[in-house]
């Protein structure tokens, strides 16, 4: 496992709160060049960043506040955005402030850099690695990979089964997995569908027979798409009065591995009373070579090749 977590990882961890109780602690650490992690209270009208720590005022000037900032390939809005966040950080110096109190000078910048440099550069495509969600738009979510940098999952690339809004599929602050799908401009792509399984490891949880709770992601005029797991989803009859975004009680009419699909009959139609499910991933493996989504018996190919 790495050291370097998305941030928020270490911030109750009793070594973390041990280091930050005392100054001599916070010196100590200073002295070991420990990775620490406090709450970002303010970030001031100069974009500092202003750190609570228990025995002292913490402070992260802007030019430490992320990699990339002093060059402009990150905009400041990295910074204002941690307010009322935790930070990852290293202690470069104590100093006295006006008034003769102890404050400490942080840098968040140097974390993120060493981050950067002895892991994620290191990564290579297939390669699969904790992340937490950190907020989410239209095209996809934005994930923490490691110490507050930031990486993009496309919405498409989240799962199989298509969904409007990356909220479908995950909550802000949530831990989820990844797969590192290559570089681009010096930034980390990844992926995720490829850990939620195939079309039929998918579709061996289910029978003929059944009914089952689903989650209807789109309505059609020559039928209603239903959800029956990230990387599964089924046709239903037309049926009027349903949109997206409803949960469905669905009989399984037939399940055809040659052709993919899943015939439904919608049997009844109600309003989600609860968030999205945790993410179930059928691949516990740190790393992927290659991912067929497609039964050897169809005729069409869907897989990823991690190269």
């Amino acid at each position: 496992m790495t050291d370097y977590l998305p941030e928020g990882s270490r911030l109750h961890t009793a070594e973390n709160q041990a280091a930050l109780r005392s100054v001599s602690a916070l010196a100590e650490a200073m002295k070991k060049k420990k990775i620490l992690e406090a709450r970002a209270v303010v970030c001031d009208s100069s974009h500092n960043l202003i750190v609570e720590l228990p025995c002292m005022q913490g402070i992260i000037p802007r030019e430490e506040g992320a990699k990339g900032i002093s060059d402009g390939s990150t905009r400041d809005i990295a910074l204002i955005a941690r307010a009322g966040k935790p930070v990852c950080f290293r202690v470069m110096r104590i100093e006295q402030d006006e008034s003769g109190k102890p404050r400490a000078i942080l840098s968040r910048r140097c974390v993120q850099e060493e981050c950067w440099d002895n892991y994620l550069s290191r990564l290579s495509a297939g390669d699969v690695i904790p992340v937490r969600i950190t907020h989410m738009e239209r095209f996809g979510c934005f994930v923490d990979a490691g110490c507050g940098i930031p990486s993009l999952i496309p919405i498409d690339a989240i799962s199989v089964s298509r969904i409007n809004h990356p909220s479908d599929r995950f909550r802000t602050g949530q831990n989820i997995r990844a797969v590192v799908s290559g570089f681009d401009s010096g930034r980390l792509c990844l992926s995720h569908k490829e850990l939620l399984g195939t079309w039929e490891e998918n579709a061996s949880r289910f029978s003929v027979g059944e009914t089952v709770a689903g989650m209807i992601r789109s309505v059609e005029p020559y039928g209603v798409f239903v959800e029956l797991a990230p990387n599964l989803a089924g046709l239903a009859e037309p049926q009027e009065q349903v949109r997206a975004g409803q949960c469905a009680s669905v009989y399984i009419k037939a399940l055809i591995p040659e052709k993919m699909k899943v015939k439904l009959v919608i049997v009844d139609v109600f309003e989600p009373d609860a968030p999205p499910a945790p993410v179930e991933y059928f691949d516990q493996s740190d790393h992927i070579s290659r991912w067929k989504y497609t039964p050897d018996c169809s005729g069409k190919i869907i897989e990823t090749v991690f190269e």
